[in-house]
């Protein structure tokens, strides 16, 4: 028999009518859901304020279903919601430090990342690969430069006061350290302020060691060296995470009051190492080139002297020789040393001899203006070739030619007695 039906009885037969009391007797049967649904409805408007009772007519049941459902639908998108809020992106260059209740849970690279929503978990971001630039001593703003007293006026050893300005660039080497051992909040700004006191105090430390005339001079170099190793030294005691790329020395003078007399000694000096340059840019040009010189001459002294040497031993051996042969033979070498003698002199000679025959009284042109210059010219000619020929040369020409004329007269006078 269906349900619902009024059997022939006049029983109702519907198990789960609550009227004839059979459907609570029923332990196992399903529950109502409209019951349920009136059941969270009432629990809602009870945490909210709202009405507990679902109304007498069917009517107002019907609407507090709807009423319960809309809420629940709205409960469901906030849940999502707020689990999406946990969806988190990580930029090329950064690292992501996920918090649970502010302990640290993990660290995470670039990417599409999700943690807890607040207030379970946090996120900082904190930029590992960014070179920053901390300034000590003066502030850039634009084109201007605007100096800090307080920062960059240090007492040196000599107890002269001098203005000192550092650009310091460094990185995030450890993000974790910087945000737990620095600061949760704002880690560049606390980190530029860690890096700022840091070189600050690491620099009056090495200025007060050193004079000023070698801080404003020759010792720029060393002294940005020697700060970046002790700043890094000061922030890794310190474990803040940060790792310094460089340090340079913008400038370092005297106070403005004695600035222009600071300025002239370093003027000064800059004149003396050029002026030492330029002396030994020179020195580095005439050295060699005198050096060039000497060895020159003295091989050319050595030239001349195997020169004169062999000349003489030449002479030597052929006047000997010339000896030998007029021991053999007096009358013909006597004949061949005139003939030679006469010849030689007679080239060199302008004279002019002429031979009449029959007495003929025919005048002769002589060109006496063309003989002198020609003459004149000859003697010039040896005069430039007894300028390059040696004085050992000379003499031992001359000697030989004297003994020549000796023996020659020697000769003769035997053969007239």
């Amino acid at each position: 028999m269906p349900w619902k039906q009024p059997g022939s009885d006049g029983n109702d037969n519907d198990p789960w009518d609550q009227k004839n009391g059979r459907g609570n007797d029923r332990q196992d049967g399903p529950p109502d859901l409209d019951q349920i649904f009136r059941d969270a409805k009432n629990r809602v408007d009870s945490i909210f304020g709202g009405r507990k009772g679902g109304g007498s007519n069917g009517s107002n049941g019907e609407g507090s279903s709807i009423g319960g459902g809309a809420m629940g639908l709205a409960l469901i998108v906030g849940l999502g919601l707020w689990l999406f809020s946990g969806v988190y992106t990580v930029d090329q260059g950064e690292q992501a430090i996920e918090l649970r209740f502010g302990k640290y849970k993990e660290t995470n690279d670039a990417g599409l990342n999700w943690h807890i929503p607040t207030p379970f978990e946090s996120v900082e971001f904190v930029n590992v690969e960014n070179v920053n630039t901390v300034e000590v001593g003066y502030r850039k703003t634009g084109r201007n430069i605007q100096s800090i007293p307080r920062e960059a006026l240090m007492l040196t050893q000599d107890e002269n006061i001098i203005d000192i300005q550092f650009a310091v660039q460094y990185d995030i080497k450890n993000p974790t350290d910087l945000i737990f051992n620095v600061s949760e909040y704002n880690t560049r700004d606390i980190a530029n302020t860690v890096v700022r006191q840091a070189t600050e105090s690491a620099v009056r430390e090495i200025v007060g060691r050193n004079t000023m005339d070698f801080a404003i001079t020759d010792g720029r170099a060393q002294l940005a060296i020697e700060t970046k190793a002790l700043v890094q030294e000061i922030l890794d005691r310190y474990n803040t995470g940060v790792n310094v790329r460089s340090v340079e020395m913008q400038n370092a003078q005297p106070p403005i009051q004695v600035k222009d007399a600071f300025d002239d000694v370093v003027r000064a000096r800059e004149d003396e190492e050029r002026l030492k340059n330029l002396a030994q840019a020179y020195a580095n040009d005439i050295i060699p080139k005198a050096r060039g010189f000497a060895s020159r001459a003295i091989q050319e002294a050595e030239g001349y002297q195997a020169a004169v040497v062999a000349r003489a031993s030449g002479e030597t051996s052929r006047f000997t020789q010339i000896l030998e042969e007029y021991e053999k033979a007096p009358e013909i070498t006597r004949e061949r040393l005139y003939i030679e003698t006469m010849e030689q002199v007679l080239s060199n000679s302008s004279k002019m001899l002429i031979d009449q025959k029959d007495g003929g009284n025919n005048v002769m042109y002589l060109p006496l203006d063309q003989l002198i210059k020609n003459r004149n010219q000859a003697s010039e000619s040896s005069g430039a070739q007894s300028q390059y020929s040696s004085p050992l040369t000379t003499g031992s020409n001359q000697s030989i030619g004297s003994g020549l004329r000796s023996t020659t007269r020697n000769t003769d006078r035997q053969g007239r007695e």
